[in-house]
């Protein structure tokens, strides 16, 4: 007999809530993971609770696609009867899965809940095949790896579990499951859902007692965001069987465009006709959510390049440099992107992101945007700071931050068919 096909990859989208859900699903997602009101690593989510849990379910199965609920924070002692209850509502409800990350949860769900099945967070930290067979041991189904492995290194791992990697979303300065900042400087847990966000506010350097003189690099410690769309042919040769998107933050029109173009990916790779991201698709990931885009740690190490250091939040798209400026208005060098009126732009002088300026675009006359009176503090002398800045005009960028037309797109795409 011919060995079995191997099942087709997985496209796991992430939901904080159900215009989320219903995003994620009309867009082409296979499984949706969410998480519930407690235990679960993002907490400043809207999430469900476990009233609404059958619900979802049901609305998830009745598409045919797939129900994953994250329990992925760390459980103390005190709290496991309410974690086991957790745990009950999952195995009566039909959830195709548990994700996971404290290794003592895991091995009460596969004592008292054998059928439930049980997928290792990417919180669990499992960087090696060795932490594979062990996830194994602990009776987990599937295994999402950290985020820091490369193509190279996924290669070494045993196909003996289902692999699951991220390909796209906001990273960590840590390896996940092992960033202590957040507790330490704001007593937040990250492993208890409560990120700060610590490592995306600004740093000085200080070397042996010295200032070092950066110039614009600020935020010494916020990685750029994932965008592994073009690595998917590789992942799938590797043997990875799921690819996550990270998000349980963002909008439901991050979701959705985000969904779509790793979709239109995931489908050209199975169908022997892979290419690279179009100008389009990438437009879409850039504006729906994104501090910069990079492939991460999939070719190797390279921290000047994940880390670009000028900004710690959303950027969207880069629009060009500022050349000039009037009253209300600023012309903007040679667009790259196309701009209309209803759009969002920033402009970012390498300064301290929490007063930077910006906001919709009123109208546009040629390379000319024009904004709501009084929005903008600009001069317009000779050596004129934009937007009041302490950079002179021609270092000034400008990078759009919302497009009113794929807002318009994202309802256009939602089914009415699909409903609560």
């Amino acid at each position: 007999m011919p060995p079995a096909a191997s099942p087709a990859p997985e496209l796991l989208a992430p939901a904080g809530d159900m215009e989320c859900v219903k995003a994620a699903v009309a867009n082409g997602a296979d499984a949706v993971f969410f998480g519930l009101s407690r235990f679960n690593a993002r907490m400043r989510a809207e999430n469900f609770t476990l009233e609404n849990l059958p619900a979802v379910v049901e609305f998830l199965h009745t598409r045919g696609v797939k129900a994953y609920v994250t329990l992925n924070v760390l459980v103390f002692t005190d709290e496991l009867s309410d974690a086991i209850a957790e745990l009950q509502a999952l195995a009566d409800c039909g959830a195709d899965a548990v994700i996971i990350q404290d290794v003592g949860l895991a091995e009460i769900a596969r004592r008292m809940f054998p059928d439930l099945r049980v997928h290792a967070s990417t919180q669990m930290t499992i960087t090696s095949p060795e932490g594979v067979r062990f996830a194994e041991s602990l009776g987990i189904k599937q295994v999402v790896l950290a985020r820091e492995l490369s193509l190279r290194e996924l290669e070494k791992f045993p196909p003996s579990v289902p692999l699951e990697t991220f390909v796209h979303g906001a990273l960590c300065v840590a390896y996940s499951g092992q960033c202590l900042t957040s507790e330490a400087l704001g007593r937040r847990s990250a492993n208890r859902g409560e990120c700060a966000q610590a490592c995306r506010m600004p740093y000085e350097l200080i070397v042996d007692g010295t200032l070092r003189d950066l110039g614009d690099k600020r935020y010494l410690l916020s990685p750029q965001d994932l965008a592994a769309v073009n690595e998917i042919p590789a992942l799938i040769e590797r043997g990875v069987r799921s690819f996550k998107i990270e998000g349980r933050l963002k909008s439901p029109e991050y979701v959705a465009a985000v969904t779509s173009v790793y979709r239109k990916a995931i489908d050209n790779a199975l169908a022997g006709a892979p290419h690279l991201a179009s100008a389009d698709d990438w437009y879409r990931l850039e504006m729906t959510f994104s501090r910069g885009l990079f492939s991460g740690w999939m070719h190797g190490v390279n921290h000047q390049e994940l880390v670009g250091a000028r900004y710690g939040k959303k950027r969207g798209a880069y629009v060009g440099r500022v050349v000039g400026t009037g009253k209300d208005n600023v012309c903007i060098d040679n667009p790259e992107v196309p701009l209309k009126a209803g759009d969002g732009v920033v402009f970012d002088t390498g300064g301290n992101t929490e007063h930077e300026q910006g906001g919709r675009i009123f109208s546009i006359n040629g390379n000319r945007l024009f904004f709501e009176r009084g929005k903008l503090a600009c001069r317009t002398s000779p050596q004129a700071h934009a937007c009041g800045k302490p950079a002179t005009l021609p270092s000034t960028a400008t990078c759009a931050t919302r497009s009113l037309a794929i807002s318009r797109d994202f309802k256009k795409t939602s089914p009415p068919s699909i409903s609560s």
